[in-house]
C-alpha cells in the first residue's frame, strides 16, 4: 500500500487556498479532517466531499469562503448542528466548529460544546479518521495525528482513538461504521475494538433503521460484502439487525440426510453477484433470496429435507424487513420482493427440458427484470463440483438463448393484450362484466402456451370461438 508523506503539495485544490485565506481574514484556525485526509494519504479514490473543522465558527468560515469564491456559491446553514455546507465545482464542503461532546445513555445525539482541535479529534470514531491537515498559513499541510492514525493506516488497522467501550456506547452506529471501513479498505479491526463491538452490540437498538440501512448498503456495495456480514455475524450485530438471515445458520441431520448451511451459501451468492452488478437492490435480493428457508424447512422420509414455498414466504418476509428497517417501500422493495419470489424459476428451467411455454411464462412474470433474475440465479450456483458447476452454467446459457428467441418472436416482455377490454365490449356490445376478464385471460393463456401467436388476427379468431362457448355473439343485444 502506497502512503503519501508530503501533504502540502497534495492540497493543490483551489478550495484549500481559499479556505486558508478566509481563515486568516477571520483570524481562526481551520483544518481538513476525516475521510478526505485518510483517502488522500492512502492514494485512494475518494468521494467528492470534504470536512473542514474550524477552531471557531464553522458557519462564519463557510460564509467567508463563499464570498471569496468566484461565483459566490450558496451556503446551506444548519444552525441546530452548527454546520454549513457549500458546493465548489463538483465537491461538497462541510464546515463545522471544533467541538467536544458528551452523551446521554438513551441517545446517539450528543450535548455539544465549543472545543479545540484536540477536542474534535477526541470525538472521532477511529484513529484513521482523526487525522487532520492544517490549512493555516503558518503550517499549511502539516499533519496532526494525536492517535498514531498514520501508523494504523500503514498496518491496515481499525482502532478507536479512546476507550472503545466509550466510543461505541456513546454512538453505537460507530460499530457498523468500523465493520464497513474494515470491509471497504481491507483492514482488520483491532482485537480490543472488535471485542468491544460484541460487548456493546445490544446498543445498536437505539439506532434508527435508516442509519443502519445506510451502512448495510455501503457494505453491500463493496467488492466482497461477505467480509462485512461475517463480522456483523461474529459480533452479534447481525442477529439484532437481520435475525431472518442468521436463522439460516443451522444444519440438521435426520436419518443420514443433511442440508447445506444456507447462511454461508447466501453470503457466497452475494459475493458471486457483485462482479456482475453494482445495483445495490439486486445485491439485497441476493442477500434475502433464501430467507424463507428457515421457517419452511421440513423433513420427508422419501424426499429428505424440503423447503416448499420458501420463495413465496421469503417475498413476504422481505417486505416486513423493509418495513422494520424503514427502507423504501416503493419500486425498490417490490423489485427485491419479485426477485426473491422468482429466485428458483430459472433454476428449475435449467434442470428440465426448456419448453417455449415455460420460457414465455418466465419472461411474462419477470418482465423488464428478467435479466436481473438470470444474474441472480447464476450467482446462486455455489456447487464445488466442477462437473455440476459447468452443467448448470451451460443450461443457463440455453435458457438465456431461449429467452432471446421467444422474446423476438412473441414480444412477451412488455406484454400488452392484442385485444383490449374496451374492444371486447364494443365487439359484443356488452357492459363491463366477468366475461370480459375471462376472454382476456383465455387469450393471454393461449399466447403463453403457444396455442396462438401474439398478434391481433389470431387473438381475434381465438376470442370468437371462446366467446361462443360462454354464450357471447357479435353485436348481441
Amino acid at each position: 500500500m502506497s502512503i503519501k508523506t508530503s501533504y502540502k503539495e497534495a492540497l493543490n485544490n483551489k478550495i484549500f487556498e481559499v479556505i486558508s485565506q478566509a481563515s486568516q481574514e477571520l483570524n481562526i484556525e481551520s483544518y481538513v479532517i476525516g475521510g478526505f485526509v485518510r483517502d488522500l494519504i492512502l492514494n485512494r479514490d475518494f468521494k467528492k466531499d470534504i470536512d473542514i473543522v474550524a477552531v471557531g465558527s464553522g458557519i462564519e468560515l463557510a460564509l467567508k469562503v463563499s464570498q471569496l469564491l468566484p461565483k459566490k456559491p450558496k451556503v446551506q446553514v444548519f444552525k441546530t448542528y452548527g454546520t454549513a455546507m457549500l458546493r465548489f465545482e463538483d465537491t461538497e464542503i462541510e464546515f463545522v466548529g471544533a467541538r467536544k461532546e458528551s452523551y446521554n445513555v438513551d441517545s446517539r445525539n450528543p450535548v455539544v460544546e465549543n472545543g479545540t482541535l484536540e477536542d474534535d479529534q477526541n470525538r472521532r470514531d477511529f484513529t484513521i479518521n482523526a487525522l487532520a491537515l492544517s490549512l493555516n498559513a503558518k503550517n499549511f499541510g502539516e499533519l496532526s495525528d494525536p492517535f498514531n492514525g498514520l501508523e494504523d493506516l500503514k498496518n491496515k488497522t481499525i482502532k478507536t482513538p479512546l476507550d472503545p467501550d466509550i466510543t461505541f456506547s456513546d454512538d453505537p452506529l460507530r460499530m457498523l461504521r468500523g465493520i464497513r471501513f474494515a470491509n471497504q479498505l481491507g483492514f482488520e479491526i483491532e482485537e480490543r475494538s472488535l471485542n468491544s463491538i460484541t460487548k456493546n452490540a445490544e446498543r445498536i437498538k437505539i439506532i434508527s433503521g435508516e442509519r443502519i440501512v445506510d451502512e448495510l448498503n455501503k457494505i453491500l456495495s463493496t467488492d466482497k460484502p461477505s467480509v462485512g456480514f461475517l463480522l456483523l455475524f461474529k459480533t452479534g450485530l447481525l442477529d439484532l439487525i437481520l435475525p431472518e438471515l442468521t436463522a439460516l445458520n443451522q444444519v440438521e441431520e435426520i436419518e443420514g440426510h443433511t442440508h447445506k448451511n444456507n447462511f454461508y451459501h447466501t453470503l457466497e451468492v452475494v459475493d458471486n453477484i457483485c462482479p456482475n452488478t453494482d445495483d445495490v437492490w439486486l445485491r439485497w435480493a441476493a442477500l434475502l433470496h433464501d430467507i424463507g428457508k428457515a421457517p419452511t424447512k421440513r423433513f420427508n422420509k422419501k424426499q429428505g429435507w424440503t423447503f416448499h414455498g420458501h420463495e413465496f414466504l421469503g417475498g413476504k418476509m422481505a417486505k416486513k424487513i423493509f418495513e422494520r428497517l424503514h427502507m423504501p417501500l416503493n419500486q425498490k422493495m417490490k423489485f427485491v420482493q419479485k426477485m426473491v419470489m422468482m429466485s428458483s424459476r430459472p433454476i428449475v428451467l435449467s434442470q428440465d427440458t426448456v419448453t417455449d411455454s415455460a420460457v414465455r411464462r418466465l419472461v411474462f412474470d419477470a418482465g423488464e427484470d428478467v435479466e436481473n433474475l438470470m444474474t441472480l440465479c447464476e450467482a446462486d450456483i455455489t456447487t464445488k463440483n466442477p462437473t455440476k458447476f459447468k452443467k448448470y452454467h451451460n443450461n443457463f446459457e440455453i435458457v438465456r438463448k431461449k429467452i432471446v428467441e421467444v422474446e423476438e418472436r412473441d414480444n412477451i416482455r412488455n406484454f400488452q393484450p392484442p385485444i383490449t377490454g374496451e374492444e371486447i365490449m364494443g365487439i359484443f356490445n356488452i357492459k363491463p362484466s366477468k366475461e370480459i376478464g375471462m376472454l382476456k385471460e383465455a387469450i393471454k393463456e393461449a399466447i403463453l402456451e403457444g396455442e396462438i401467436p401474439n398478434e391481433y388476427q389470431a387473438a381475434y379468431s381465438f376470442m370468437l370461438k371462446r366467446a361462443e362457448k360462454i354464450g357471447l355473439k357479435i353485436n348481441a343485444c
